[in-house]
């Protein structure tokens, strides 16, 4: 039955069932002998949304190896990376949570509403002490090293961006350093690890780093655009925390860097108020919100041009497709 299938639907039928185990490793990963660790790891479960991290490791694994559609291109050692790389992820959003001070997440209640502060915190570092110990289980020290690094990289991010708070003269050179470090470095390394495992060429591999870190900060852009126009219930999260927590994103930077100084005044009293109203019109009638949006559309359209280093498959435009998603979704 497989085999009669259109290309593009065997290859998605597969990485659905790709998906499936790493669901099934990273909930074996977690499982304590005490029941209300059980119970917070299984709420966390329900943090997992689009699974972007696993499926770019995993779609790259297949287009480097020629589309085989019967799943032979994924190997554990793919599984369990993307299973880590997810668990990573996972711990920075029950941290973020914190950060942002946030109540809701995937369409309910975040851990640190539901359980505190300490609680939360103890738990995204139970997910990264998972992930690693996860990823020793492979016995392959280049593999910790790489993910080592880039969860510092990650953790730089988040404090560059902390102590960046209020701050009205933020470049937007330090905002996509932001970006870089805290989002596209994570995405970038599960392209790259896709690659890599697949005993990949060089070329290839870099190629594939470049295209996730592109897609990381396009992503990371159009989640600060959420997070300003979008409400509560399609997006999925809490939004408006931005703006509440201090933090500059885009389409504040380019105003200020192309406003008058009334202007420029003008933007720096709305933040200090916290006028989320008449911030969001000021921004979308000015322009910055759509000229935001433009480099997130530019950055996926740069990022894709790195595909060309892989061979033409459906792989190849399913990776197209799932670029183009990350600056169209709503959620």
């Amino acid at each position: 039955m497989l085999q009669t299938l259109p290309q593009h639907l065997q290859i998605a039928k597969v990485l659905r069932s790709e998906l499936e185990k790493v669901e099934v490793i990273f909930s074996r990963q977690l499982q304590s002998d005490l029941p209300f660790v059980n119970e917070l790891t299984g709420h966390v479960d329900r943090y997992r949304g689009k699974m972007l991290r696993p499926t770019l490791l995993l779609l790259t694994a297949m287009t480097v190896e020629g589309d085989p559609c019967d799943g032979s291109a994924i190997s554990p050692r793919h599984r369990t990376i993307a299973t880590v790389l997810e668990m990573i992820h996972m711990a920075t959003l029950v941290h973020d949570d914190v950060l942002d001070e946030a109540d809701f997440r995937r369409r309910g209640a975040t851990i640190s509403s539901l359980r505190g502060n300490e609680m939360a915190v103890m738990l995204g570092d139970y997910l990264i002490s998972n992930a690693f110990h996860l990823c020793s289980t492979e016995g392959e020290s280049s593999l910790n090293e790489l993910i080592g690094s880039v969860t510092n990289t990650v953790c730089e991010g988040e404090l560059l961006q902390l102590s960046n708070r209020e701050n009205m003269e933020l470049s937007t050179e330090t905002y996509f350093d932001i970006l870089h470090r805290k989002t596209a470095v994570l995405v970038g390394a599960c392209c790259r690890l896709g690659a890599v495992i697949s005993n990949a060429p060089d070329a290839v591999v870099d190629a594939a780093d470049r295209f996730g870190c592109g897609l990381g900060v396009a992503f990371q852009i159009q989640d600060d655009l959420l997070d300003l126009l979008g409400d509560r219930e399609t997006v999925g999260k809490s939004t408006g925390r931005d703006l509440e927590t201090g933090k500059l994103t885009l389409p504040v930077l380019l105003y200020l860097e192309s406003g008058s100084t009334e202007q420029r005044e003008r933007m720096c009293e709305l933040l200090k108020t916290r006028d989320d109203q008449e911030l969001r019109r000021t921004l979308v009638e000015s322009g910055a919100v759509s000229d935001a949006y433009a480099h997130a559309e530019r950055l996926v359209e740069k990022s894709k041009g790195e595909l060309s280093a892989f061979p033409e498959s459906s792989g190849r435009d399913l990776l197209h497709s799932l670029a183009d998603a990350v600056v169209t979704r709503n959620c």
